[in-house]
């Protein structure tokens, strides 16, 4: 049976990479990256820029995806009810008035949440329960979202844009990865003008039903995890912590604070999603690499000489990797 799991899995997935590439010139592993969030039943956001194309790889996934998606675009006069829904007053045909909930754009399967650092952090704060519960609360009443459930936010680099409100820690830390797209070479620019300025529109093929994509991700769920695999898991968050003993040099000395257990939580599942593309029902070491610096690097807090010295999470997380393969 796993074999046949394993198969299916990789030509569901293989198919929807095919499907977005039509799409997105230049960015291959950030789709794979993308498509591991999504199977990985996690959150995903994605930085760069403006104008790389953050947007065009939520949407495209959309239209790929027999899936319902919709797009909020923050800004900084909307609201946390412009998100969840609103309580209404409404009035029977006998003239009874009673209260009725109408259900904002974060009731659907996808959903795509364009600059989300334009808004206030009020407004964030709106997605949290729905990002990690999977529900929404209001008025005391608890709504539970529609299964598959995938947040894809989008945000400029803060260092290059104006007007912008910094993502708390806390809600950095529920994001499953963090993609930082590059700017593209020469070849892919010339492919996006070409592909961009033509009379030719790409049509996308649904790759996928919304009920092989949930089931897809139970047998993410399902694969499985040797308790050495887990070990590598938990040595790779405890070598970016700076107090512990197994924190490495590097944390020692630009990290304030290491990655939380939800970076462990990444770390397995992400791994479990490489595993099945690499043919096997169980995680292997390897596997977990392949996904540490998406699953760790926004969910490292640097100090003040981390800061000055202009070191990045990403070079850090490569230490920490290389101290524990040569230990």
């Amino acid at each position: 049976m796993p074999n046949s799991k394993v198969q299916e899995f990789q030509e569901a997935f293989a198919a929807i990479r095919e499907e977005m590439k039509k799409s997105i010139v230049g960015y291959e592993s950030i789709i794979d990256d993308v498509l591991t969030c999504f199977f990985a039943g996690g959150n995903c956001l994605l930085e760069s820029a403006p104008g790389l194309g953050k947007t065009l790889i939520a949407r495209t996934l959309s239209e790929v995806l027999e899936l319902d998606h919709k797009r909020i675009q923050f800004t900084p006069d909307l609201m946390p009810s412009d998100i969840i829904g609103t309580t209404i007053v409404s009035e029977t045909e006998d003239g009874k008035r009673y209260f009725d909930f109408q259900r904002g754009p974060i009731f659907t399967n996808i959903l795509l949440a364009d600059e989300i650092t334009r808004s206030t952090p009020k407004t964030q704060s709106a997605l949290l329960e729905a990002m990690q519960e999977r529900m929404v609360s209001v008025g005391g009443t608890s709504y539970k979202l529609d299964h598959p459930y995938f947040v894809i936010a989008t945000m400029s680099q803060e260092e290059e844009s104006e007007g912008t409100y910094h993502l708390p820690e806390a809600q950095l830390d529920r994001f499953f990865f963090k993609l930082n797209l590059p700017k593209p070479d020469l070849d892919a620019l010339q492919t996006i003008g070409q592909r961009t300025t033509g009379g030719h529109k790409t049509e996308l093929q649904k790759a996928l039903t919304g009920d092989k994509a949930a089931e897809l991700i139970t047998t993410v769920r399902e694969v499985e995890v040797p308790e050495a695999s887990e070990r590598h898991a938990v040595n790779i968050v405890m070598g970016t912590h700076p107090e512990s003993e197994e924190g490495s040099s590097t944390a020692k000395r630009f990290v304030r604070y290491g990655s939380s257990p939800r970076g462990v939580q990444a770390l397995v599942l992400g791994g479990k999603v490489r595993a099945l593309l690499d043919g096997k029902f169980v995680v292997e070491p390897q596997h977990i690499d392949q996904v540490a610096i998406q699953a760790l690097n926004h969910r490292l807090l640097l100090n003040f000489e981390g800061q000055a010295e202009g070191v990045s999470s990403q070079e850090i997380i490569g230490e920490v990797l290389q101290e524990i393969r040569a230990a």
